[in-house]
């Protein structure tokens, strides 16, 4: 039994995964799915992938992930997934990148500039 790896990111995150055929454990960071990442909306947002390909269920993956907040995390671990996917099987390609899972979100955020409150913001403004 072959075990795939990938990476993925997204802002500043970045996972790694290994995928395997199994029956749809997920591990993240050595705790459970749900445990990981509570909302819904992430936990949809990762297994967007497998829904695209009609993989649901299919594979085991292990995933280490860190850096930026849980919305950054789980962006990058689809991003993983869908590479993955790939590499298991070339006929998915299509699919995947119709959806825009295998394009890496190059937006990141601007950096503070010196004179500034923010990036863009500025001090208030006094005429007298």
């Amino acid at each position: 039994m072959q075990v795939i790896n990938a990476v993925g990111r997204r802002k500043t995150a970045v996972a790694r995964i290994y995928m395997k055929q199994g029956n749809g454990a997920v591990t993240v960071n050595g705790r459970e799915l749900k445990e990981y990442f509570p909302s819904e909306i992430l936990q949809i947002v990762l297994n967007q992938p497998f829904t695209a390909v009609n993989a649901t269920g299919q594979y085991d993956l292990k995933v280490n992930v860190q850096g930026g907040g849980i919305a950054g995390q789980a962006e990058a671990v689809r991003m993983a997934i869908a590479r993955a996917l790939v590499e298991a099987n070339g006929e998915n390609r299509p699919a995947l990148k119709k959806e825009g899972f295998l394009t890496r979100d190059s937006r990141m955020v601007e950096r503070k500039k010196y004179g500034r409150r923010k990036a863009r913001k500025r001090f208030q403004f006094s005429k007298r």
